[in-house]
């Protein structure tokens, strides 16, 4: 029990440290050559296949949202039968 509560209070400490942490290469200007190039590519394409999947998954996201918005408003502006 003791020993389950020592390793409870150093866990903060060893989280917060000052060693040395890797370095991490700079891609920006490579990313900012990619964007800034002009070869007929729109900007939101420029980033590969998978700009190209997102691109279109959030249109087709956002033309179901449409449609369903539109038919909910459809369907509360009709009276309900009475039975």
């Amino acid at each position: 029990m003791w020993r389950n509560l020592l390793s409870l209070r150093q866990l903060p400490q060893r989280t917060i440290s000052t060693a040395s942490r890797r370095q991490v290469e700079n891609k920006v200007p490579e990313m900012q050559k990619l964007f800034q190039e002009d070869n007929g590519i729109p900007v939101y394409l420029k980033g590969g296949a998978m700009d190209g999947v997102l691109y279109r998954l959030t249109a087709g996201i956002s033309l179901f949202g449409t449609v369903y918005v539109l038919y909910k408003l459809a369907e509360v502006s009709m009276p309900k039968k009475q039975n």
